[in-house]
């Protein structure tokens, strides 16, 4: 084996080492983004009253090929995230970066030829198909806004998409009514698939599907996934679902991101008061894991947008609360002992292991306690 230092004493230069490969860049960027809504009063001269704060400075990355789930209470912001991701919503401020093109300032002549690469399914799929339209001219659309294919080109391409979502092609003149609800929500997938995106988000898919079918559905996501490559950012209430199909969880807390974290790594520990509450109420198939699980209550209804609280936006609800909580807004940072991708918005983060209670969760235990007691102990303990 030759020495290397045989180069440098002969005069010839050694070879530079390589230098190391930039960090590949996330298919896409959510920065800072704030999404307010006006409340105005008035028919003839209207004024502004207040406004509703729906998002408030989220930030996140998705990889390319990744699944981001997005989890939280109804009315925290979820849906209307979606809709500005995917420019259905102006922003009040922030940005939207996608495959390294900011879309969040992008007149919608200049947006259309980034909307091939972002596709939307919607909850519901009932309301999102047009009843008055038959199903091939429904799924074709893209094809035919984005002058991809016509005639019986159009018609081959949708049917082949029929195909690979599971619906029979020779259905492609029936209505929507004609069809279950899964095979609706399949006619929505075929029809966010059609130009082949890279993005697709997923705005609580399966939650108007029975339980049989959202399992169907689920799969069918998954399968495409795999098959052309795609990146998800799937919304949705059920845990055990989100569980399932992420690479990463961020939940959401009245319209900024409290928690966020590898799949694995959030199940297993949980940081935030609120995701140890969300975890604790989702259901849980093994009997013997839902018996040892410690559920917690949360005390108090969720405040609202119109008027946050100042400080962090949990403190109300949080039996972990102290008097800086109400005060200073805890910044999205890793906690110490925890993964570089696990970030914690908190300043009293639940430990690993740690029992936390809320109000209710308390009085629920104490009567726990007493029926488990002896009788002699319990009239004891009464009196």
């Amino acid at each position: 084996m030759p020495d290397p230092r045989s180069a440098a004493s002969s005069g010839v230069e050694a070879e530079p080492s390589p230098a190391p490969r930039p960090a590949a860049e996330p298919l896409l960027r959510v920065e800072n983004v704030v999404k307010r809504f006006p409340i105005s009063r008035g028919i003839i001269f209207k004024r502004q009253i207040g406004q509703v704060h729906a998002v408030e400075g989220v930030s996140l990355e998705v990889p390319r090929g990744e699944t981001l789930g997005l989890v939280g209470e109804t009315g925290c912001g979820k849906s209307t995230l979606a809709r500005c991701i995917t420019r259905l919503y102006p922003l009040t401020s922030g940005r939207v970066v996608l495959d390294g093109t900011d879309i969040s300032t992008l007149s919608r002549r200049q947006l259309r030829r980034h909307r091939r690469q972002m596709q939307m399914i919607f909850q519901d799929p009932y309301g999102s198909l047009n009843p008055r339209r038959r199903v091939g001219s429904i799924i074709g659309d893209p094809l035919a806004i984005h002058h991809v294919a016509d005639g019986a080109g159009r018609k081959r391409q949708v049917q082949e998409l029929m195909e690979v979502v599971g619906l029979n092609p020779e259905h492609y003149n029936r209505f929507p009514s004609e069809f279950s609800g899964g095979q609706r929500q399949r006619i929505g997938v075929a029809r966010a698939l059609a130009l082949r995106p890279s993005l697709i988000v997923c705005d609580e898919p399966v939650s108007a599907l029975d339980v049989s079918v959202q399992a169907q559905i689920i799969n069918l996501l998954e399968d495409l996934q795999g098959e052309f490559g795609l990146t998800y950012l799937f919304i949705a209430h059920d845990l055990a679902v989100v569980e399932h199909v992420s690479d990463r969880v961020a939940v959401m807390y009245l319209g900024k991101i409290v928690e966020m974290a590898a799949v694995r790594d959030l199940f297993s520990s949980p940081r935030h008061p609120y995701t140890v509450a969300l975890l604790s109420a989702s259901m849980i198939a093994d009997p013997d894991r839902a018996r040892s699980t410690h559920r917690v209550v949360l005390a108090g209804d969720v405040p609202s947008p119109i008027n946050p609280p100042s400080g962090c936006l949990f403190h109300t609800r949080c039996p972990k609360a102290q008097p800086i909580c109400s005060v200073e807004a805890p910044a999205l940072t890793v906690q110490a002992g925890d993964l570089a991708g696990h970030v914690t918005a908190c300043h009293f983060p639940v430990a690993p292991g740690e029992q936390m209670r809320g109000a209710e969760a308390e009085v629920r235990q104490a009567a726990a306690d007493f029926a488990a007691a002896p009788l002699g102990e319990a009239v004891e303990g009464a009196g």
